[in-house]
């Protein structure tokens, strides 16, 4: 990219039209978007990335943080292939995977990859990742909590051209839908996928029409360049020291056996690194993550310690990030990694407890840390299949200026939980609860926000077969600083005995419901920031006057019973 200097004015402005570009390829994708979790939920993220390196160069605000970091690892896979191959990228060319080990994230993911060129040179690269509905495997939704390898997760497509020089291949195409249980659904997904993509196109050939393709060059080196001195700077602020924490995912689905994810985060001068040294070991179980994976998720949790960062990958110049060989922190192929959200978020909460040691005042408690994946799946009288999968929020964790937020999405994300209305609307079932969950937040004097109750019945008479993969059922959300524990995952289902709970807790597979019956999910709350005995005797009053603590509750964790 060009040398050329660049005054800070134009920077700015350059600085946030790129964002722009970015912020509209998400908008189009979620305009349409055939299913709800990209549509309603915003599963998904565009971005543009470096010509040579795949480096995160701009990521739009409305997607999932967690593809920030990942989707670089993808467009790297692409150019990996490219040299492999001893192809020459061409105008109009688009790759398509939904491998998780090279790209990142689970196999829902689908990643498309597009060349954008300038003058007959590759300028830099365009990418559109989006969460579909279902990809195969061995349950709708693809969340399988009995999964031993990534065949039983999903259809596992490796960096293939979808269209060449502009011309799509329809073999790849065909491929693609036969292996889908909701064809409409994923070539939906699809198109708005390449509508975006051929947006960020004709804004980037708007933009460099503009200003030239050396001056857009030159915004793009300083924007990097920007991000690691503005990194350097918060570091060196901090003091230097090392620190440890450990928290535990309830099981694998496999095993009922905890798996302790641990990190010892030091700072020496302007550089941290993140050492995940004493994580458990690769397990049978679909807790597994890959390694692009991890070191994203080490990204989303230093964005939030650091709010001010950018969006570039510049932030992890002075970053060390470090994952065990062997771990379930850097697993290989074929290991099934359909559960990574559980493993990311206990990533953040143990790095968040690490660095609540180090500056107290720049983390909150822990978050609710699981999405409770849930399909309802089954057919309809007239043999279509139907797959209803969501998932769902919990309390957000206090903070050193507030209470944590009710009923937030996961802190990995910025999607929104699919409003009751749309789910009733698009599948045969009903909520008879949506409704937040008193008591579960920890304590603390900045309480952590609530969770919620969900019960959902099956209207279909040909019933439905349920699948959870969730976690926090047996080890709950800390607090920090001081601050208590959340309430733990509860989840249960009807049967004609009554109500029955998973025998892990938190997964099960293979839940027949009749008509009638329901599922229901008490999600957890947030932990407490700071000690219970020096909440305001106000707010305690005005939570059980609100309903959010009981008053035997009150009078337990602050030793008031709700009087002011």
């Amino acid at each position: 990219m060009s040398d050329a200097a660049i005054d800070p004015i134009t920077l700015a402005v350059l600085a946030g039209r790129m964002e722009q570009i970015a912020d509209e390829m998400d908008a189009t994708l979620f305009r349409a978007a055939f299913n709800p979790i990209i549509a309603e939920a915003h599963d998904a993220s565009h971005g543009l990335y470096h010509a040579r390196t795949g480096d995160t160069l701009v990521q739009g605000k409305s997607g999932l943080p967690i593809f920030v970091g990942v989707m670089s690892f993808a467009v790297r896979a692409v150019i990996d292939k490219v040299r492999e191959t001893g192809e020459t990228p061409q105008d109009g060319d688009i790759w398509i995977f939904n491998d998780a080990h090279l790209g990142g994230t689970h196999l829902n993911d689908m990643r498309l990859v597009r060349p954008y060129f300038r003058d007959g040179e590759l300028f830099c690269w365009l990418a559109s990742v989006g969460h579909w509905h279902d990809l195969g495997g061995g349950a709708p939704g693809n969340y399988n909590p009995a999964a031993k390898d990534a065949f039983q997760e999903a259809f596992v497509l490796p960096p293939v051209k979808l269209a060449r020089a502009g011309e799509m291949d329809r073999g790849v195409l065909d491929i693609i839908l036969r292996n889908t249980r909701l064809p409409q659904s994923a070539e939906g997904d699809l198109n708005g996928q390449l509508g975006a993509l051929d947006l960020g196109v004709k804004r980037m050939d708007e933009l460099l029409g503009e200003y030239g393709g050396g001056t857009v060059s030159a915004a793009l080196d300083a924007l990097s360049d920007r991000a690691d001195t503005l990194m350097r700077a918060e570091l060196d602020a901090l003091p230097d020291g090392r620190w440890e924490a450990e928290d535990f995912l309830d099981n694998d689905g496999i095993v009922d056996e905890a798996l302790p994810i641990r990190v010892a985060l030091e700072i020496r001068g302007d550089r941290m690194t993140l050492d995940f040294e004493g994580t458990a070991d690769r397990c049978q179980g679909p807790v597994n993550i890959a390694r692009p994976t991890a070191v994203a998720t080490a990204y989303v949790a230093i964005k939030h310690i650091f709010p001010m960062l950018p969006a570039n990958a510049g932030v992890m110049r002075a970053i060390d990030v470090r994952i065990p060989e062997g771990s379930l922190l850097s697993a290989e192929f074929p290991a099934p990694v359909s559960g990574y959200t559980e493993t990311i978020l206990r990533m953040i909460d143990v790095i968040f407890a690490a660095a609540s040691q180090a500056a107290p005042d720049r983390v909150v408690a822990n978050a609710y840390g699981t999405i409770n994946a849930l399909s309802i799946a089954g057919r309809k009288k007239n043999g279509q299949p139907w797959v209803m999968f969501s998932f769902y929020g919990g309390g957000h964790g206090g903070s050193p200026e507030s209470d944590g937020l009710n009923h937030g999405s996961a802190p990995i994300s910025t999607a929104t939980i699919p409003p009751m209305e749309i789910l009733e609307a698009a599948y045969p079932v009903m909520f008879r609860q949506w409704a937040l969950r008193p008591d579960s937040g920890g304590a603390g004097r900045h309480r952590g926000g609530l969770g919620a109750i969900y019960e959902i019945e099956v209207l279909e008479e040909n019933g439905a077969e349920v699948f959870l993969f969730g976690e926090r059922g047996k080890h709950a959300p800390k607090g920090v600083a001081g601050g208590s524990e959340a309430a733990t995952n509860r989840f249960s289902y009807q049967t004609d005995d009554g109500w029955a709970q998973p025998p892990m807790v938190s997964k099960m597979r293979g839940i027949q419901l009749r008509q009638g019956q329901a599922v229901r999910l008490e999600t957890p709350g947030g932990g407490g920031y700071g000690p219970a005995a020096e909440r305001d005797h106000e707010a305690v009053a005005r939570d059980v006057e609100r309903g959010l603590l009981g008053a035997d509750a009150a009078e337990r964790l602050y030793g008031r019973g709700g009087a002011a």
